[in-house]
């Protein structure tokens, strides 16, 4: 990209395209564990009045049956994302009977592995692929990790953008091709500062202590004299940091985001070939343990903070759709879930992310070298571990800078994509939110990780009933606000109809799983053709 921030706002800013931001295209993807009245994991299988986890339009779980995952069509407008993912809520709640949504990223008290039952999707061979691929995330890194929930928020930017860009760039080649590389300098931009949405918005600071009962070296301090709950005093966001989907295995996988081939080629290596450590767990009689033995078993099991997405067909893999199709969009994988929030994020937060990736859209992006990306692994695990530790330096090229002083440089960067969007939308509630996120940079204790050890503190209470607490909190508020029959009627329509799908596709089926998966898989060779 030849064309600078200030050009863009400045043609963004021109009369003729005014209004053209109002076409930013998001999803949320919440995760919230199912639990008993009494703050245990639900032992019950996915709820009737749910449908069906694996053709849901909107509700689907993640690795545990008891993880459910909300959905919410793609909307253009924050406050109609914001409705929509609460009516999913409401809906849900008027079907779990006496149970709760857990409201935070860390889970509730476990019992062990064998106490977290996986995901169940029915006997299709789709849905017996997916359950296969959780039996194998289960035996690499254990069952415990697999409760820890978070919030995705998926992010793109409208047509009429990339015509302006791409005029005003000079760029001649084909659209999709000019669109593919500007995604892929967001996503560079991101790792370069996702510290900073780590440190505004994490949320997990402290866990229960049955979180870690089979990791000695978990290097967490106590929180109480009980040792109920475990902590780091500085703490932002332990959810992305080794305890939770940062896997050691996958360290060895140098990702590279400078091109889209050598992403793919970096991917299907680690899916199509032997791993030993995978090796030797095996795959048992008819797959039962896992779906391969290579470093990831499928593209999803690569834990990152964001991703290059592309809605896939039927049956397609992700990987084969990008190379065919390029990126459609970005999957953003750092957000916490916010306990102090009924929804678990809000709109103020939204305002900031699009501020946050807008800006690291027009923004210059650079290739990555790997001095570069160890830089980067470094300030983001400063930051999850001790951000608002007042010392902290983080690395900013051959310079260290306080976070204090990086943050709001870049929060003064991006003022003016704040102003940008204000002027498309109306009013200011995107300078607003980002002028709020300045105090939390002078003042760490105003940050959602230092509020939940401060809560603890005062309440003299351990994680779990902090969390339990607001849980309760939100389910009350829930219930007391049922859906309109009309809504009511529309949810229970998309349950009924995901169950006739799931029978229709197990109806469908005429391979063996055997052969699913190795007709699966050899999509995959033809990715190096």
């Amino acid at each position: 990209m030849s064309i600078s921030l200030t050009e863009q706002l400045t043609t963004l800013g021109s009369r003729e395209n005014q209004g053209l931001l109002c076409g930013i295209q998001r999803g949320l993807e919440k995760e919230s564990l199912r639990i008993s009245p009494d703050g245990k994991l639900a032992q019950t299988p996915h709820p009737d009045a749910l449908g069906s986890a694996l053709s849901h339009d909107y509700i689907t779980t993640d690795y545990s049956e008891a993880l459910l995952e909300f959905i919410t069509p793609v909307s253009v407008d924050i406050d109609d994302a914001l409705t929509q993912l609460e009516e999913i809520h409401r809906f849900t709640y008027a079907g779990l009977g006496d149970e709760l949504l857990w409201g935070a990223s860390m889970p509730c008290v476990l019992a062990g592995d064998a106490n977290i039952p996986v995901a169940d999707y029915g006997n299709s061979n789709v849905g017996r692929m997916k359950k296969v691929y959780r039996y194998g995330l289960g035996h690499r890194y254990g069952r415990l990790m697999q409760t820890i929930a978070g919030i995705h928020f998926n992010f793109s930017m409208p047509a009429g953008y990339w015509q302006m860009a791409q005029a005003l760039d000079g760029d001649t080649r084909p659209e999709q091709d000019y669109i593919t590389d500007r995604y892929l300098g967001l996503i560079r931009n991101f790792q370069r500062h996702s510290w900073l949405l780590i440190y505004l918005f994490g949320a997990s600071p402290a866990v229960c202590k049955s979180f870690v009962r089979d990791n000695p070296n978990h290097g967490l301090e106590p929180f109480d004299e009980e040792s109920r709950s475990l902590h780091l005093p500085y703490a932002t966001s332990l959810r992305m940091g080794d305890l939770g989907y940062q896997s050691n295995a996958q360290k060895e996988l140098n990702v590279c985001y400078n091109q889209l081939s050598s992403y793919i080629s970096t991917l299907h290596k680690a899916i199509t070939q032997p791993h030993a450590d995978y090796e030797a767990i095996g795959v048992g009689d008819n797959h039962e343990r896992q779906l391969n033995t290579s470093l990831l078993q499928i593209e999803n099991e690569f834990y990152s903070q964001i991703r290059p997405k592309r809605v896939t067909r039927s049956g397609e893999i992700p990987l084969g759709a990008l190379k065919e199709r390029g990126i459609e969009y970005i999957e953003v994988r750092c957000v916490d879930v916010n306990p102090f929030l009924p929804l678990g994020i809000d709109a103020e937060q939204i305002r900031v992310m699009d501020s946050f990736l807008l800006y690291c859209l027009m923004e210059q992006s650079p290739p990555c070298d790997e001095a570069e990306q160890r830089r980067m692994a470094d300030n983001h695990a400063a930051v999850v571990n001790r951000g608002r530790d007042p010392n902290l330096q983080l690395q900013r090229g051959s310079q260290s800078q306080s976070l204090e002083q990086y943050g709001t440089e870049l929060l003064d960067q991006m003022t003016a994509v704040a102003e940008l969007l204000d002027q498309h939308q109306g009013g200011n509630l995107y300078q607003q939110a980002l002028h709020n996120q300045r105090d939390k940079l002078s003042y760490p204790e105003l940050t959602p990780s230092a509020r939940v050890l401060r809560e603890m503190k005062e309440q003299q209470v351990p994680f779990f009933r902090l969390a339990m607490n607001y849980s309760e909190q939100w389910a009350n508020q829930f219930r007391q606000q049922p859906l309109t029959e009309a809504r009511a009627r529309h949810f229970n329509d998309a349950s009924s109809a995901s169950l006739q799908r799931q029978l229709d596709m197990e109806s469908a089926d005429s391979a063996s799983f055997e052969n699913y998966l190795a007709n699966y898989y050899q999509q995959y060779d033809a990715l190096e053709h």
